[in-house]
Order: structure tokens, then C-alpha cells, then sequence
């Protein structure tokens, strides 16, 4: 039997899986589960997903990999089926993947390991991720993560070139850069190149490549030469995802983030003004310790000024270890309705940025026969065809995708 992954988490986990399934393709009737310790939820599933596993496949070998398992391998080792628990940096190495190789943890804060391995198909998936930055630095007050992959490190630039080369000569349209801080690229290499000016390099020299997006961006980070490419560049898709958490100042403090709402409000307002029509994207975490009812208002009310249309939103999830799992909590309910709150003010948002796009024309990246994903990352109802761009207008809306047919 061949080897299977199971991803939980974020686009830096599926480019991670593509890597080890490379590694790990001598191994027979193996199941990868790579791991997510964003929220607990991440790890219920993936806790489930094993035990499953285990009942319907018991003689299967199932490896245990990413954040979870990197912060917490005891836990993982102990459940039933599990053979190995391999670290976020032991997952990258070829030789963890022998069939004689042990389980594997090392200090992950002590790693300097990045991907810099060529990855050349997405199993099921139409746009392709490229690691370019590793781990974090900063502590915010929520986050389990730097725990689970380290301390900031980059990918030279040379090697992410290669690498989307290799994945538009494999027929990829669209490459997405991700990391976990990614607008902290750049400091560790020779040169101390930003994210931006490694940006504008990596269109210059892959030209064939014909459209580019960014993963989740700190607010007060975004460099010149980043707002130089959402101005000029329409190889850099019109869609702005922004790492913002709250809308209220005093929240944001406790959370020990580096932006405050007018930073925020700045950015999207400059966005907007270089690029007309840019689509705006937020994280959001609802039910953040001493939230009280005026302070979510506050981030209600930012969240609808700001009219943006496209957020993920999150209930806030206790990680163990972190200085907000010993502040004040808010109820588990309260968290979810007001993450529910947010979800609907982001659905009406959404109906006034889809109405500016009926009638216009849009490239739809197709991902089945029938749907896609326009140039703002807006999901549309096209015959467009898995990892075709298809020239379509933009006929239509509902809540949730646009309506569009060829041109």
C-alpha cells in the first residue's frame, strides 16, 4: 500500500506533507498524521483521526509528526497504533523516513533546518504552497507556536526560486508563499533581504510564473517594496490577508501583538488606495481573555467600519503554557456566539465587495470542473477546470461565491 498523509493546520503543514511524502515513499502500509497546535480543536481531530485509523486499518504503521507532536510527543507516542513520533525538524531529514528510523524530537529552538526540498506536485490541489521563512521570534500571549516550530529562520532566495521553477514546470499556475511569520523573512540571510525585495526577485527571475500570492501578513511589517508590487504588480494576485487578532486596542496589548488598530486601519486604507478593488482578508480570535462585552464591541465595530469581507475567525482556544490560558477566561459559549457575531458581519461585508464584481471580468484558477478561485481569492462557480485559468465574467453572487461564466 502506498503512503498516506493526513494534514491538519496551515499551508506551511500541506507543503511540509508534500516533502515527506517524497521522503517517505519507500515505506509501505504507513499513514502520516502531521499535526496542528493552533487550537485544541486541531488536535481533537487529529487524536480522532488516529484512533479511527487504528480500528480500520490496525496493522498500518501510523507516524506522528508537526506542532502537536513536537510539543507534546509523549502524549502522541501513547496512543493506540502509533509507531513513531518524529519533530518538526526530523520530518524535513530523509533519513527519519527509513524503515529502521527511530522516533526522533530534538529541541526544536535550538533548529536552523528549513524546507529546502524540491516539491514538485500537491496531491489533490490546483495552487502550490512554498515554504520561504520558518518559526517565530515574537511571544504573543495565545500562541503555542514558536514552542512548536522554533525561531525565525529564511529560505535563501536561490532555493525558492528552484522551487517555483520546478512547480510551473510541473503545470502549476499559482504559487502561494507562506510561512509562520512570514513578514519576518529575511534577517538570517546574507544581506538581510526583506520579504519584499525577496518578492520582486523571485517575479523577475521566474516570469513564467503567472500569478503569486502572499499568506498572512503582520500589519506593521509590510515593507516598501511590498505595497512597490501590490501597486505595479498584477502577478501579485489583488487579495491582502492580514495577521489582526482583535479590533480593540486593549485586547490587542494583552495579546502582546506590535500593531494597534490605527496601524491596521492605516494599512488597509493604503492597500485599498494602490490597488482599487484589492480584496481584504483578517484573522480574527473571538473570546480572547477579559473580553468583556465593550471590548468586543470595539472590534465589532472596527471589523464593520473596515468593511472587510473575507475573515477567519477563530474562538479563542486555551493553550497550555501560554500567559492567556492564566488570564481571566471568557465563557466557552460566549466565545462562540460572538465568534458567530463576527462571522455574519464578515457575510454582509461580503455581499457589498461581491456586488462591486458582478459585470467585471476576473481569471478563475479552476480547482474542480465546475469551481475555482477568482484573483481576490473570491471562490466562483466556473467551467473552469482543475489548475486551468479560465477568462471569465462575473455574471452573479451568492453569500459565500460568485457566479461567473467564460468570456
Amino acid at each position: 500500500m502506498t503512503v498516506d498523509i493526513l494534514t491538519f493546520g496551515c499551508r506551511l503543514n500541506t507543503y511540509e506533507s508534500e516533502v515527506m511524502r517524497g521522503h517517505a515513499a519507500g515505506l509501505t502500509d504507513t499513514v502520516i498524521v502531521n499535526t496542528c497546535a493552533v487550537t485544541g480543536e486541531a488536535e481533537r481531530q487529529a487524536r480522532q483521526a488516529i484512533r479511527k485509523l487504528h480500528r480500520e486499518r490496525p496493522d498500518a504503521k501510523i507516524v506522528v509528526t508537526g506542532c502537536a507532536a513536537q510539543i507534546a510527543p509523549d502524549a502522541w507516542s501513547s496512543l493506540p497504533g502509533v509507531t513513531r513520533v518524529l519533530g518538526n525538524t526530523e520530518k524535513l531529514l530523509p533519513e527519519s523516513w527509513t524503515a529502521t528510523a527511530p522516533s526522533a524530537v530534538s529541541d526544536i529552538m535550538a533548529a536552523s533546518e528549513t524546507a529546502g526540498h524540491l516539491v514538485t506536485e500537491f496531491a489533490g490541489r490546483a495552487r502550490a504552497f512554498v515554504e520561504v521563512q520558518q518559526g517565530c521570534d515574537h511571544r504573543c500571549t495565545f500562541c503555542i507556536i514558536p514552542f512548536g516550530r522554533g525561531p525565525s529562520r529564511s529560505v535563501p532566495i536561490g532555493a525558492i526560486v528552484e522551487q517555483v521553477r520546478a512547480l510551473v514546470a510541473s503545470g502549476y499556475n499559482e504559487v502561494v508563499l507562506t510561512g509562520v511569520d512570514l513578514t519576518s523573512y529575511g534577517p538570517d540571510l546574507p544581506g538581510r533581504p526583506t520579504l519584499g525585495q525577496m518578492t520582486r526577485r523571485l517575479l523577475a527571475l521566474v516570469p513564467e510564473l503567472p500569478r503569486l500570492r502572499l499568506s498572512s501578513l503582520d500589519p506593521v511589517e509590510i515593507d516598501d517594496d511590498i505595497w512597490r508590487l501590490i501597486e505595479h504588480e498584477p502577478r501579485l494576485m489583488p487579495h491582502l490577508h492580514l495577521s489582526l487578532q482583535a479590533g480593540s486596542d486593549l485586547i490587542l496589548k494583552r495579546m502582546k501583538r506590535r500593531h494597534l488598530t490605527a496601524d491596521a486601519e492605516t494599512v488597509i486604507e493604503r492597500a485599498r488606495a494602490l490597488r482599487p478593488g484589492i480584496a481584504i482578508g483578517a484573522d480574527l480570535i473571538a473570546g480572547f481573555p477579559t473580553e468583556t462585552d465593550e471590548l468586543f464591541a470595539e472590534t465589532l465595530d472596527f471589523i464593520t467600519s473596515m468593511d472587510i469581507p473575507f475573515l477567519h475567525v477563530f474562538p479563542y482556544s486555551p493553550r497550555p503554557g501560554t500567559p492567556a490560558a492564566r488570564m481571566p477566561a471568557v465563557p466557552k459559549s460566549l466565545r462562540k456566539s460572538r465568534a458567530a457575531t463576527l462571522r455574519d458581519a464578515a457575510t454582509t461585508a461580503r455581499r457589498r465587495f461581491f456586488a462591486t464584481l458582478i459585470g467585471t471580468t476576473t481569471i478563475v484558477l479552476g480547482e474542480t470542473e465546475t469551481a475555482g478561485h477568482s484573483e481576490h481569492f473570491a471562490p466562483v462557480r466556473a467551467p473552469a477546470g482543475p489548475g486551468r485559468l479560465l477568462f471569465a465574467r462575473i455574471t452573479g453572487a451568492t453569500d459565500d461565491h460568485l457566479i461567473a461564466e467564460p468570456a
